[in-house]
Formats: structure tokens, sequence, C-alpha cells
């Protein structure tokens, strides 16, 4: 019996009147001086029109524009040629002329992953509310994540809130506390163990801060000056390394569809990429929301993880050890015989699995399945996380067959032991139809999480790289087919 998947008329597109505030940095510290000295000539009356003009232009645009043009002189401060006081109309002036707005959405709004919302009060009876998160792209290629809130029904009928026109970047608690042996081991596996690493943790305690990180490389690096010693490329890696590290909150209050994780790291600067949420089940019960994504700073992809209770506050961490390589991480929601397990692509053709004792640290991975089919031939990758089931574990997977062609198909996992796949779709659940093969890159259809409601199986998915659907598929059915193949 062929599997009856249902396509919905619901579309996500990319609205480019998103727009967010980030800094404008020219390329010069000669710029910066030349552009605050223009400002400076002017009169008090000339630099109050035209923060009037500004804000008369941009306010209506953003949230607390006023507030981040006073941060953002504070930033550039430094390149004042004066101590001399000067007026709030002027900070604010030469905020403005350091600020500029971003277009997150402006290529493409892609590669869905869906978990059920944290809050799930105040429905009818059969109804469940989700998250989307989306990755957004803009000008430069700079990928980011966003986040939409939606309801199904009982019969499977989706709704998604209306996003809200304003998009707001978190605060970032960028001076949290980092160990000394976990940070020394991921250097060294990053290849920038060497002896003024030493100089730099040897002046660190057990714990320290980024602050503190900061100004024993800033002793270390006079040390080494005052040696006549060159400095090692391991000086900038200690900082990216422990800036990759960080926190992220919003205002609880502020709408799903404002907040906005972009690019914050120096190994993200590129991008923040295909983010896999996974509503994730600890020992105790409880519950959080684990996704590992890729960050991209123009030549180097490095895996990495978004940990949440509430979609509110994120903490972003490396993940770490040998196995930690390539794109397309997907976590199973909950351990199996103690270990965390995850789906894994590090050769970029076949799928792995990897168990781990530790969530952050993976050494180990087993080859899972090769490319078999035609429409699998060039490349085989993982949809998402694992989804349970009573028949095992359900894994979506994409495959790319001739003219770079993905399709979205999956494959089945004994619930024991995940190592060992029972059941396996020989042709494609999904492929691009007439309507989805035209985008940002063509012929493409893929998904980075699904969920299961009732008897359907719930699948947004992106339609060539440009925006985003939703399907459903009956899920007997789909079982049946992955049981019956072997």
């Amino acid at each position: 019996m062929a599997i009856q998947v249902k396509r919905t008329n619901l579309i996500l597109r990319p609205n480019p009147a998103r727009v967010l505030f980030r800094p404008f940095k020219p390329s010069s510290d000669a710029r910066f001086t030349k552009i605050i000295g223009r400002i400076m000539s002017l009169d008090e009356r000339e630099v109050e029109q035209q923060v009037e003009h500004v804000l008369g232009e941009f306010h209506a645009r953003h949230q607390r524009l006023t507030t981040y043009f006073l941060q953002r002189y504070e930033h550039v401060q430094k390149h004042m040629l004066t101590d001399a006081p000067i007026s709030d109309a002027r900070r604010l002036l030469i905020g403005a002329f350091f600020t500029q707005e971003y277009s997150l959405e402006s290529a493409a709004l892609f590669n869905p992953s869906i978990v059920w919302h944290p809050d799930q009060t105040g429905l009818p009876a059969g109804s469940r509310r989700f998250i989307l998160s989306l990755r957004a792209t803009g000008e430069g290629h700079v990928s980011s994540l966003s986040f939409r809130a939606g309801v199904v029904d009982k019969d499977c009928n989706l709704q998604i809130s209306a996003s809200s026109r304003f998009v707001t970047a978190p605060v970032v608690h960028a001076d949290p506390h980092y160990e000394k042996g976990l940070f020394k081991r991921k250097l060294f596996e990053l290849g920038a163990a060497d002896p003024f690493v030493d100089s730099v943790l040897e002046r660190l305690n057990d714990s320290f801060t980024l602050g503190q990180l900061r100004r024993s490389v800033r002793d270390s690096e006079r040390h080494w000056r005052a040696s006549s010693l060159s400095l090692p490329d391991s000086a900038r890696a200690i900082i990216a390394l422990a800036e990759s590290n960080y926190e992220i909150s919003y205002d609880p209050e502020q709408e799903i569809s404002e907040r906005v994780i972009f690019p914050h790291s120096p190994t993200e600067q590129n991008g923040i990429e295909d983010a896999r949420f996974v509503r994730f089940q600890d020992d105790d019960g409880s519950y959080r929301y684990l996704a590992p994504y890729t960050a991209y700073d123009g030549r180097m992809m490095l895996p990495q993880l978004l940990e949440t209770s509430d979609f509110a506050t994120f903490k972003i961490s490396t993940l770490n050890g040998p196995e930690v390589q390539n794109k397309g991480m997907a976590l199973f929601p909950r351990r199996i015989a103690g270990h965390y397990v995850m789906i894994s692509r590090q050769d970029n053709e076949n799928v792995f699995i990897m168990a781990s004792d530790s969530l952050h640290f993976w050494y180990e991975r087993q080859l899972l399945l090769k490319p078999t089919y035609a429409w699998e031939f060039i490349q085989l990758g993982n949809c998402g996380s694992p989804i349970e089931t009573e028949a095992g574990w359900l894994v979506l997977s994409h495959g790319v067959g001739a003219m770079r062609k993905y399709s979205i198909g999956a494959f089945l996992l004994d619930k024991d032991d995940p190592t060992r796949v029972i059941g396996r779709l020989r042709e494609p659940l999904l492929s691009p139809d007439a309507n989805e093969r035209e985008g940002y890159v063509p012929n493409v259809v893929y998904s980075c999480g699904a969920v299961v409601h009732g008897n359907q199986l719930l699948l947004p998915y992106a339609i060539s790289d440009y925006a985003s659907t939703f399907c459903t598929v009956p899920m007997d059915q789909l079982l049946d087919a992955l049981t019956s193949a072997g």
C-alpha cells in the first residue's frame, strides 16, 4: 500500500521587513575616528535635528533603539580624541552612525525543526502547541535561528501564529565560568595545545571566567614578547574557544517570533545553521530542549549545542571529541542503556551512530547506513532526531541523487539496540514536486525534525532552500512500509 503523504497549503516565506539592528564596523580605526570627527563638528542644534530625523525614520521599526544607540556609543567611545563630556543627543547620533539594519530573512527561511512547546495550557482537547525553529538567511548568506509558535488540533489541522514585526537579539552573558580541565582538553583536540597555552592556564584557577582568561592571555603575551618570542596561533584560539561557550537570554514577555539567535562568537561569524531540536527526557523524568547545530566561520564548520528549558534562556557550548566533525548531528530524545546517543555524518556521505557517557564529548562512531538506492547515491544523512515508536526508532533521512536532487526518506532502528537497522524505505517518502522545485537551491526538500501527533507524522520541511511548509504522513502506513521492507 502506498504511503499517503498529505501536503498542506501553509507556506512560511522569508519576510525582508523583519530587520534587526546590529553594529556597523568601518574597515579601520582611522575611519572610526574620521566619522566621529565629522559628527563632533556639528553644532548642538544640528545634532538634535539629525537625531530627531533618524529616530523619526527608524524608531517604529525597532524596540529599544535609543538604548542600543547609547550602547554603541560606549563601544566606540575609545575612538574619541578627548575625554570632554558631550550631550546625550550627540551620544545617540554617534551610536546611530555605527549601527545598521540587517534583514534576517531577505534570502531564505528554511530547514525547520519542530518540538512540543513547554506551555500546553489553555488548549482544546486533542490540540497541542509547538515551537518551530527555522534557519533564516540574509545578506552575505549569514544564517541565524528564528522561531515561530503554532497549534495543531485533534484532526492535525495547523495554525501558525502571526510573526511579530519586531526582531530582537538576546542579552549575551559573556562571562560564564569555565573548567580548566575541560577547556585544556578541547584546545588539545583543536590542535592548539602548546607551551603558550600552558603558560595561560597556569595562571588560572580550576574554574575561571572569560575576564580572567583575557587577563591571563594578556599577561602571557607580555611575557612572550619580553622574551622575543613570536606569538603562536593558539593565542587567538584560546579566546575564540572561550567565546564559543556563552549564554543568552530574552525577556520572557517577548513573543517567541521576536527572538532571534544571531551569530555571536568567532566560530559563528558566518552563520548558525540547521539546528536539530529535540525534547530530551533526562533520567529524573524532567525535560529540556537540546539542539546540535553547525557554527560556520567562513572556512570551518564546528558542531555546537544549544540547551534550553523555556526558549527564553539558552546555553551555547562546543561539542567535543575527535568524532565531532562535519554537519548533521541529531540526538536521540533520551539515554539508551545509560548512554547519550546521536546520529551523525562525519564523512559527508554515510550515516553513523555514536554513543557517549557525556553529552559534550564524543569519541567513537559506528557506521549505520551507506547510500544504497539511486535517489541517495551522492549523499545520505538525517532529517532530525529519531522518534520513538512501538516498532522502533523512526529516523527521517535525506538522500541526494542525480542532478543533486534532495529527497526525504526513512529508516527504522531497533528500540533496544539502535545500531541495528530493522527497516528502510526503498523509495523516497517525499520528493520535490512541480511547485517545490524552484528556489535559492532548486530541487530540494529538507527537514531538521518532525513530531508525531496522534496517528500522524507532522513533518515541516524546506522548499528548495527558500521557504518552508508542512506535510502529514499516517504513522501506521509508514511503519507498515518500514517493517515490511525489513
